[in-house]
């Protein structure tokens, strides 16, 4: 990955210099953190490449060798803000800027694909594991091939040092230049000098000064200090300005013109306070700096005065806007009052009321009206702002390239010197005497020099140009990507008012009385609108993918179909269920409070090794976002199953499978007869092409390889199907030991289900505990829920709730262990608690408790549930009513065991009874 040191331009006042800071890359949000060293957890800041623009200047080579800033270079950012970075060597700053302008260009392209519509989702290297990866491919669109051809010919070839790449987080920080040109002296005399410049004057007029540990600024400086800081600036001016002729060399590169107004006042009145403690002042400098005061007190006068004019204009606004309300207002009652008085008479008193209602409708409409013609202001008013940004890029195109052009003419000129200064050392290469031979050593030297300069402005010549046409090539992507959301908004719109006239037909349907269906007209529009509901939507072409608001499509982001084929009713509830979902992730959504915690997290743990803590705990219960499920699972698994990893030789899970397909296995029969039947609803498994089956096999082969005593039992296919969808083959294998060997108590799969059984009876208990009324309402009508939620055990809610909230239960499964199992299994029931209680039949509540999980969709309230309401819930209380249940249980068994015996024995000595066969011995 892209990382290691670079110092930094921090700091306001005497303390500004170059701090040395590890800086890393993070390709999935296209930032540049920065950290005071490799092993910290948590960044200072960070830089957004994304929307970032880079420039150096090319230093004179006498410049250069006597010390200056050869490798320093900036990071412009929107909104003014430049940061100056300075690597260890020239090569060093090549290399970054060369990085950030690929990575840039990289993250820029793959934001114009169609998949994307978030600058947080996930990339293409986030999706390397699963099958769910193959749903997200992260194609980049077609590029223009002219502008990659200049890109790869300006591109300069360059290799990072040492202080690049992981490797350098094991070496020292690099020797930090001294940036602050005075020793600790000479600070004490500048903070002097500016304290001392501080108290003069007036003491109601001094003010306090603030500094930060990052970023030193001065809050409130004495209009003085401003005028001197002022005047300090334009000496400096008049000085550059009378300098710009010597120094030929110098091509300052001030990109986009952006401002430096931070940068000013401690240092300015520094300079200031030295002026007038250096020379002595004069009754004349005394009576301009009052004049200079009294100038600056009018000014500041002058603008407040233009403030209040302006809050005075506003206030008219909005007096002329209430105004013209009331006036509607008086008009509307004006038009009622002559309307009612001339129907009134012989006019029933429904027809006035539908007037009414009419008449609100008109004024609701007309309200409507007006906000609909603001939002087209304001559209109108955003078009315009981006036609004046448009016009800005084009002339700092234009003022680009007119820098470029006399750099050119430099570079020409240089050359000609430079030949010229050849031809010359060429003549006078015959014998020269001492003083001859001095100037031409000066001359070789200064060749030397130009020579250096010369290849310098190549560089940076190179380097421009291409950062000018990736600058272009971006903003025509980004102008071409705004025009495509706006076809999408209005496509939306479209759709809106559509759902929104059906809406109003179905009120009213319900409005209107029915006698008959015969006399009711509306009838068939409605079957319409539920046809109209059901009906699939055609296909389009690609090109038209992109504008059409997708709500509902046909499988979900895990691959699992979202509405039924066949019946037309349950069809109806599913793509309802369906919508509901898309609802509550939207809303999600736009709550990033959960992303930005994640994203905060995993830029913590860039520069170390991720480890159990609460934060992480909380930040998984609350769930892990798609894009990190996989990287997240995996470490999860590993944190399980290391041991047993370590212990197994290399290669250990080629080896089973490899022994699977070569020796027939008792369960390989059971295998095949169960993969098409694991999740025929998601696309991954639902026919014996599909790329999921061959894993799914193969998986389950080495588990029975692995442990004989289990070898297969039903249900093991449905978690290794939810594994593979983040995981690839071996690391679902350890997924699936790290279920049956490490989470569950033993027995839990195997023929006897003696484990599972023990559960069911852990689980009646904290029920009683937990919800003593369901519990006492479930016993009042005898109905055995452990029907239900033994299959919640065995498979981990697979098939049992909606894809989002199985996959946050298994989020936490994984990381926890089965505790979480009992958690979400008495959350599920609290959640319908109300709703169960009013059931007053056996019937009624066991064909409830059938299907009620799937109409529970709120995953954010069901996960409050069972991590808060349900607290506390110790590990050990379960533990210890396995071993209390695990004995009782094994009891019931060996006495089942006996009368199977006895049985058996007395099947043997009675010839009527020797041709009935158990299950188990048909199976044998």
């Amino acid at each position: 990955k892209l990382c290691g040191y670079l110092q930094k331009l921090s700091g306001k006042g005497p303390l500004r210099g170059f701090r040395n800071r590890w800086f890393v890359f993070d390709p999935r949000r296209c930032y540049l953190y920065y950290f005071k060293g490799p092993q910290e957890p948590l960044p200072l800041g960070h830089l957004d490449i994304a929307s970032a623009c880079f420039s150096y200047h090319q230093p004179d080579a006498g410049a250069a060798a006597a010390g200056d800033e050869p490798a320093a270079f900036e990071v412009h950012s929107p909104g003014g803000a430049v940061t100056v970075l300075k690597a260890a060597t020239r090569q060093d700053m090549t290399y970054w800027l060369q990085e950030l302008q690929q990575k840039r260009w990289e993250y820029c392209n793959n934001l114009d694909t169609a998949k994307r519509d978030s600058r947080t989702s996930p990339t293409a290297s986030d999706f390397s594991k699963g099958l769910v990866a193959k749903d997200n491919p992260g194609t980049i669109l077609s590029q223009n091939a002219s502008a990659e051809r200049a890109r790869n010919i300006l591109a300069v070839e360059t290799s990072p040092t040492d202080l690049v790449g992981e490797q350098a987080a094991s070496q020292p920080a690099p020797v930090q230049a001294s940036a602050i040109n005075f020793s600790l002296r000479q600070w004490s005399t500048e903070i002097k000098n500016s304290m001392s410049s501080l108290r003069k004057g007036n003491n109601e007029n001094r003010k306090s000064v603030f500094y930060t540990t990052e970023e030193w600024e001065l809050l409130d400086p004495t209009p003085k200090d401003l005028e001197d800081s002022v005047a300090l600036e334009e000496k400096r001016k008049h000085l550059a300005e009378g300098n710009k002729g010597l120094t030929s060399s110098a091509f300052p590169f001030d990109f986009g013109r952006i401002p430096h107004k931070a940068r000013r006042p401690l240092r300015d009145m520094i300079g200031s306070s030295k002026n007038r403690n250096s020379s002595d002042s004069s009754p004349t400098e005394w009576c301009s700096g009052n004049g200079n005061r009294l100038v600056s007190e009018l000014q500041l006068k002058y603008q407040s005065q233009q403030e209040e004019l302006e809050k005075l204009k506003k206030d008219l606004l909005s007096q002329k806007e209430l105004v013209r309300l009331l006036q509607q207002t008086v008009r509307s009652s004006q038009y009622d009052k002559y309307f009612a008085s001339r129907l009134c008479e012989g006019v029933p008193k429904d027809t006035l009321e539908l007037l009414h209602q009419k008449d609100d409708q008109i004024l609701g409409l007309n309200n409507q009206l007006e906000k609909l013609n603001l939002e087209k202001d304001s559209l109108q008013q955003e078009v315009k702002n981006l036609k004046c940004k448009v016009g800005e890029l084009n002339e700092r195109l234009g003022m680009l390239m007119e820098t470029i052009q006399a750099k050119d003419e430099v570079i020409m000129k240089l050359s000609r010197q430079l030949s010229e200064c050849e031809d010359s050392t060429s003549s006078q290469s015959g014998a020269i005497n001492s003083p001859t031979a001095t100037c031409t050593n000066k001359e070789l030297q200064e060749l030397d020099r130009l020579k250096d300069n010369l290849q310098g402005y190549k560089t940076q010549n190179k380097f421009l140009n291409k950062e000018i046409l990736e600058l272009s090539a971006l903003r025509r992507n980004a102008e071409a990507r705004e025009r495509e959301w706006q076809a999408k908004y209005t496509s939306l719109e479209a759709k809106l008012c559509q759902i929104e006239s059906k809406y109003l037909i179905l009120l009213q349907e319900m409005k209107t009385p029915v006698c008959s269906e015969d006399q009711s007209p509306a009838r068939e529009v409605i079957t319409q609108l539920l046809e109209d509901a059901l009906k699939a939507e055609p296909s389009e072409q690609p090109e038209q993918a992109f504008f059409k608001p997708h709500l509902v499509s046909e499988y979900d982001i895990y691959g699992f179909q979202t509405v039924p084929e066949d019946d037309d009713e349950e069809k109806l509830v599913a793509k309802s269920r369906a919508l509901d979902l898309r609802s509550l992730s939207l809303n999600e959504n736009r709550e990033i409070s959960t992303g930005v915690k994640w994203e905060n997290y995993l830029a913590s743990t860039m520069n170390r090794e991720m480890m159990r803590c609460v934060e992480l705990k909380n930040l998984i219960r609350s769930g892990i976002p798609h894009e990190h499920r996989s990287k997240m699972w995996k470490w999860c698994v590993n944190l399980h199953v290391k041991k047993l990893k370590d212990s197994a030789v290399p290669g250990y899970f080629q080896t089973l499978l490899q022994k699977a397909l070569e020796k027939p296995n008792p369960a390989s029969k059971q295998i095949e007869l169960d993969l098409l039947r694991t999740l025929p609803n998601n696309k991954h498994y639902s026919s014996p092409t599909s790329e999921g089956i061959q894993k799914l096999r193969n998986v389950l082969l080495a588990f029975s390889w692995r442990n004989p005593d289990i070898g297969y039992c039903q249900g093991l296919n449905r978690l290794v199907a939810i594994a593979l969808l983040y995981l690839e083959q071996e690391d679902a294998f350890w997924c699936l030991v790290t279920i049956v060997e490490v989470f569950m108590p033993r027995d839990y799969y195997t023929k006897t289900l003696l484990g599972s059984q023990v559960d069911q009876r852990v689980f009646k208990d904290l029920m009683s505990e937990k919800l003593p009324r369901l519990h006492a309402h479930f016993e009042q009508y005898k109905v055995d829920y452990t029907l239900i939620t033994f299959n919640w055990f065995l498979v981990v809610f697979v098939d049992s709730v909606v894809s989002d909230i199985l996959f946050k239960i298994w989020d936490s499964f994984l990381y926890e262990g089965p505790k979480v199992i009992f958690r979400f299994a008495l959350a599920l029931f609290k959640y319908k608690e109300e709703e169960i209680l009013k059931l007053q039949d056996s019937m009624s509540i066991f064909k409830y408790l059938r299907y009620f999980t799937r109409t529970i969709l709120d995953a954010r309230k069901l996960t409050a549930i069972a991590f808060g309401d349900l607290n506390p819930f110790p590990l050990r209380q379960i533990r210890n009513r396995r071993a209390c249940h695990l004995e009782k249980v094994r009891l019931e068994l060996t006495e089942l065991e006996a009368i199977r015996e006895d049985f058996l024995r007395e099947r043997e000595t009675c010839t009527e009874k020797r041709d009935l066969i158990s299950d188990d011995e048909e199976d044998s």
